[in-house]
């Protein structure tokens, strides 16, 4: 995505809209398929129970999953919406950068070599 430019300290990374608008969709993508599976893994358990059964194995299981489950659902969804803030951030920055380019080349067509200092509208 883009490339550095100049030498020493001065580098300047080069962007390009076209690459983050066309990377942002992974992320909304992702996010799509990490909330599917949370809402089956929630289905599936709320629908099984307590799968893990009733032997010293499974009530140890339980008794440490079973407090968090919640917590877990939790966390998984803040990563879900996590995912999807990054891809409507990187359309944001793209526009932005756009904008930013239009207003910055606005600025060199209003200062024109030679026009007097109070001759430029801003």
């Amino acid at each position: 995505m883009g490339q550095r430019h100049g030498r020493g300290d001065g580098e300047v990374l080069d962007i390009r809209t076209a690459d983050i608008k066309a990377v942002a969709p992974v992320f909304h993508e992702q996010s799509g398929k990490l909330s599917d599976a949370l809402t089956k893994l929630v289905r599936t358990l709320d629908g099984l129970g307590k799968p893990w059964g009733d032997d010293k194995q499974g009530r140890e299981f339980g008794s440490h999953y079973s407090p968090q489950q919640k917590k877990i659902e939790s966390a998984v969804g803040v990563l879900v919406l996590g995912l999807a803030s990054v891809y409507e951030a990187m359309n944001d920055m793209a526009d932005g950068h756009v904008d930013n380019d239009e207003l910055i080349a606005g600025i060199f067509a209003r200062d024109a070599p030679g026009e007097p200092a109070e001759g430029r509208r801003r």
